[in-house]
């Protein structure tokens, strides 16, 4: 594979560019899992030999991260994983709960039969992992549950403006105790009961509620 060379029209060539999406995708999934910790040094050599790539895309996907806020790039120190800021978090969290109450409140009104049984599907699958004490895949049905509540909305711009703060602020919702998880989970069905049953207005105040509360709990767990 050729790494790095530009194309006659000066475009990264395709093959390339794709490489670079994927250690993207997998440099945010590893930070937003948790798997980097905040202020963890994010090394383009080291990353390179593990992904087995040039370090051409690793540093490309580096910007991209930093863009989205999961990275900072520090002179003379290099990227590391971006710090929690309480301030910054706490303004991102308030932005992201008021969309998530006003996308809530759209699915309340336009309530797609396809689409709440789809939502509904999601939230047994986590309830029963809930009841199990099972973790792994939680994290991935908890996107799935947001995302479908998201297409629900049917507002294109505004789901896009919620995917981006979520990944800014996903970290926020990494590590949860089990109780947590169960209260998280309940708070899943109340949402998409007010959902079910067009009362918008329920069904925004929950969701603002759930992003609010989920995020306080994390703040409030921070190293002193």
């Amino acid at each position: 594979m050729v790494r790095g060379a530009k194309a006659a029209n000066g475009r990264a060539p395709i093959m390339h560019q794709q490489l670079s999406d994927l250690v993207f995708d997998r440099l945010r999934e590893s930070i937003t899992k948790g798997e980097y910790k905040p202020g963890d040094r994010l090394v383009e050599g080291r990353i390179a030999e593990e992904l087995d790539v040039s370090r051409v895309p690793v540093r490309e996907a580096l910007r991209a991260l930093a863009v989205e806020g999961l990275v900072e790039v520090r002179p003379r120190h290099g990227a590391v994983v971006a710090s929690i800021d309480p301030a910054s978090t706490r303004e991102l969290v308030q932005i992201r709960a008021t969309l998530e109450g006003l996308n809530a409140r759209l699915a309340a009104e336009r309530r797609s039969p396809e689409l709440v049984q789809r939502i509904e599907a999601v939230l047994q699958e986590g309830n029963a992992k809930v009841a199990a004490g099972e973790t792994s895949g939680l994290l991935e049905l908890n996107a799935r549950f947001h995302d479908l509540l998201y297409a629900a909305g049917a507002n294109a711009m505004l789901a896009d403006l919620m995917r981006s703060l979520r990944d800014r602020t996903r970290i926020v919702f990494v590590k949860t105790d089990d109780e947590e998880v169960r209260v998280t989970w309940e708070e899943h069905a109340a949402i998409l009961r007010a959902v079910q049953t067009g009362d918008a207005a329920f069904a925004a105040l929950l969701a603002e509620r759930h992003v609010t509360r989920a995020a306080q709990y994390y703040l409030d767990n921070l190293p002193k």
